[in-house]
């Protein structure tokens, strides 16, 4: 459910001075050849071990031109020079400052890209008010997340170079939304990697006052979430397409929802005519959460959760004889690319127990959010699991993040969610 990490730290010393954004002309960042091919492409990185020279001054997160060994135009980024990914470019354009003009314009498109999909939805029974408005590279501002909760906006500022231009996003986002509230989100972890110091609590607002709650419609279904709890920028808006794909399946059935968060699964599952669905999840807090979403939507008698970790959960359910449907969606399981193989090994066993859990002619559904972790590696994960438990999984659908979680097609690593959806039978 996690959006992938765009950032491997090279140093994690003391961090770096936030200087102003400065003006005038720009360094330049050469690119050594071999390195062109996928930035003329438009793919928006430029890793360290990609850069030849740099001329002039480059700050941390200063506006940088970078051009090809032979001085051709590539683009314009931030400079990040604590990050493995040393310059995020904004424009192919070298006259095109990065900017509060250029982040103005950024924002518009989103916005528009949103209401071509539908993005918010006032219609009677499919109120939506909860999306993700700004992701990253696939709107064209690299490291920047902004998530809407009807009139409250939370923001990742995701590199150094949009901290130090946090006020041009604030004034960005007043003027094109003009929201109650802009709570920032951005985690310590990824400040510590850009080489910045987060103010005050992780959670904070930078525009109006901080709410005790997030609140939003989705498809008709009204949430709440604590501001004590909210995990990454709240919700997990990236599942929005399996929740509707869900509700479209569950009529009669039984079904078992692990890391359940706040119960968005459970509650589509319930709206689609389950007959008894469980959350469950390792968090107190979430568990309590998710109850209070049920009976705030009317499903009480239908969904119920419980503090229990995932692999119990399967255990139990398949000693009962198991269940006609089970969700799996766990964390990100691999940060990077380092910790890939431990996280297939952690799949498989998810997948191992899940598979248990499953009624013969049953759905599983496997998802995995790990950037690292592709489809064809999620898949076999998922194969070894079904043999570890003797039984067989056959994928009837393959589901990834919504429309307002777009994927630039120079960018392959923007589509981070995989979610494999599988009949289960005997071997």
């Amino acid at each position: 459910m996690n959006e992938p990490s765009t950032t491997e730290p090279t140093d994690h010393g003391s961090a770096l001075p936030l200087a102003s954004v400065s003006a005038g002309a720009p360094a330049t960042v050469t690119v050594r050849a071999g390195h062109v091919q996928p930035l003329w492409a438009g793919h928006p990185w430029v890793f360290q071990q990609a850069i030849e020279r740099i001329e002039g001054t480059a700050t941390p997160g200063a506006d940088v031109l970078v051009v090809d060994p032979n001085g051709k135009v590539l683009g314009r980024g931030l400079y990040s020079p604590r990050s493995a990914i040393a310059v995020r470019l904004f424009t192919s354009r070298g006259g095109q400052a990065v900017d509060g003009s250029l982040l103005r314009m950024r924002l518009e498109q989103a916005v528009a890209l949103r209401k071509a999909v539908g993005l918010p939805n006032g219609a009677a029974g499919r109120e939506t008010t909860g999306y993700r408005l700004v992701h990253g590279e696939g709107d064209g501002l690299p490291g920047l997340i902004v998530d809407v909760f009807d009139d409250v906006v939370v923001v990742q500022l995701g590199t150094i170079g949009l901290k130090q231009r946090e006020q041009d996003v604030v004034a960005a986002l007043v003027s094109v939304l003009n929201p109650r509230a802009i709570l920032d989100r951005t985690p310590r972890a990824l400040a510590a990697t850009e080489g910045f110091e987060p103010e005050g609590p992780e959670l904070r607002a930078i525009h109006g006052e901080l709410p005790d709650a997030l609140r939003f419609h989705e498809l008709g279904l009204r949430y709440e979430v604590p501001i004590a709890l909210a995990q990454k920028t709240g919700f997990y808006f990236d599942q929005r397409p399996l929740r509707a794909y869900l509700e479209s399946v569950s009529q009669g059935a039984t079904v078992l929802d692990t890391f359940c968060y706040v119960g968005a699964i459970g509650l589509a599952a319930a709206r689609g005519g389950a007959a008894q669905v469980l959350g469950i999840d390792k968090s107190v807090p979430a568990v309590l959460a998710a109850a209070q979403n049920a009976e705030r939507n009317g499903f009480s008698s239908t969904v119920e959760f419980e503090e229990l970790d995932a692999n119990q959960a399967f255990k139990r359910a398949a000693g009962a004889g198991g269940v006609d449907i089970v969700v799996c969606d766990p964390p990100k399981l691999a940060s990077g690319r380092k910790a890939r193989d431990n996280a297939l090994g952690a799949y498989r066993k998810l997948a191992a127990g899940a598979v248990a859990a499953v009624k013969s002619g049953g759905l599983l559904v496997f998802c995995s959010c790990s950037g690292s972790v592709g489809g064809d590696a999620l898949q076999r994960a998922l194969a070894l699991g079904a043999r570890d438990a003797q039984r067989r999984a056959v994928i009837i659908e393959r589901l990834s993040q919504g429309a307002d979680h777009p994927v630039a097609a120079a960018f392959p690593e923007g589509a981070y969610l995989k979610v494999l959806v599988a009949r289960i039978y005997e071997p």
